[in-house]
């Protein structure tokens, strides 16, 4: 009598996973040289030049074991990428970096508060634009007028 576990049938390595093993373990890297070849770092063991190695250390850690679990084959299935919520962020995020010099921060910031919220299928444009331009223009105060920080100023910035 023969039973076959589940256990026992090939499943193919995660790719995606394997993918995000060695993007892991990449950002690893950089972070290891990164910090070896900084100018100024103190002579003593422990200090601030210990994080980032600590970092980098548990980063490839993390590395491994996803490499070793997409080898296995244990992630769960995924369900199909929806691609139309990412373009929305993505090109929220995009709008926001081309306008931000241009328009200020408030607008800016405001269009991507609304793309992000069209991306998560939440309001209408017409009314996440102004909310999202008013949300942003309190955080640029705040910022800006109360913390003394620089934030780009466009039109709607300089009523105040």
């Amino acid at each position: 009598m023969t039973h076959e576990s589940p256990a026992s049938e090939t499943r193919r390595p995660d790719r995606a996973a394997l993918a995000i093993a060695a993007v892991l373990a990449i950002i690893a890297a950089v972070i290891v040289y990164s910090t070896a070849t900084a100018h100024g770092g103190s002579s003593t063991r422990i200090g601030p030049g210990a994080f980032p190695y600590a970092i980098s250390g548990c980063l490839f850690v993390l590395a491994i074991w996803t490499a070793v679990e997409a080898w296995r084959g244990d992630f769960p299935a995924r369900e199909e990428q929806e691609y139309g919520p990412v373009f929305w962020i993505v090109g929220g995020l995009a709008a926001q970096m081309l306008l931000l010099n241009t328009v200020g921060f408030s607008i800016a910031t405001g269009l991507l508060f609304a793309a992000t919220a069209r991306g998560f299928g939440k309001g209408p444009l017409w009314m996440t634009i102004p909310i999202g331009i008013v949300l942003s223009f309190v955080v640029w105060i705040i910022f800006a007028k109360g913390l003394q920080l620089s934030l780009p100023a466009g039109p709607l910035e300089h009523l105040i």
